[in-house]
């Protein structure tokens, strides 16, 4: 069910993909959208971006349209910074051609405008910069090609 790469990389760190992991994999690859609810430990951050890594990787640069792919939404900071953190080490494991971004209040002003203009691949954020993204005259090119978004602490939204 998954590509070689990833399941090499699973199986690397003595893991195999969980059955929501998969599943999430399966539903994105319907065009379905998906509510994961899993204990803490579980996974499930990995099981959101996973469907995106296939699909960027499935889909070089070259082939597919420019802008931003996915999109990630925490009410917290420094959530964002962390799964970020966690997400830069699987891509630079797994050798992916695959750029990750945060925008919070911390973003310098100079990072936010080259966000906005070159996207990364995935963005990680807050709702009240989001807020910031959508109010920007430039929001229906930065968001025109947005295949994913996820919802981190959906109960703390």
């Amino acid at each position: 069910m998954l590509p070689s790469r990833f399941h090499d990389w699973f199986a690397a760190r003595g893991w195999s993909a969980r059955a929501h992991q998969l599943a999430l994999v399966e539903y994105a690859a319907r065009g379905e959208s998906v509510l994961l609810v899993a204990p803490t430990g579980g996974g499930k951050t990995l099981a959101g971006f996973l469907p995106s890594l296939i699909d960027l990787v499935d889909r070089p640069k070259r082939a597919r349209k420019p802008g931003l792919h996915t999109l990630y939404i925490s009410p917290l900071k420094a959530l964002a910074v962390d799964v970020a953190r966690n997400l830069d080490a699987a891509i630079a494991e797994m050798a992916l051609p695959v750029t990750v971004e945060t925008r919070t209040g911390d973003t310098s002003v100079a990072r936010r405008q080259r966000q906005r203009h070159s996207p990364p691949d995935i963005l990680l954020t807050t709702p009240e910069q989001l807020g910031l993204l959508l109010a920007h005259p430039r929001a229906p090119q930065l968001f025109e090609n947005l295949r994913t978004v996820v919802l981190d602490e959906l109960h703390a939204l």
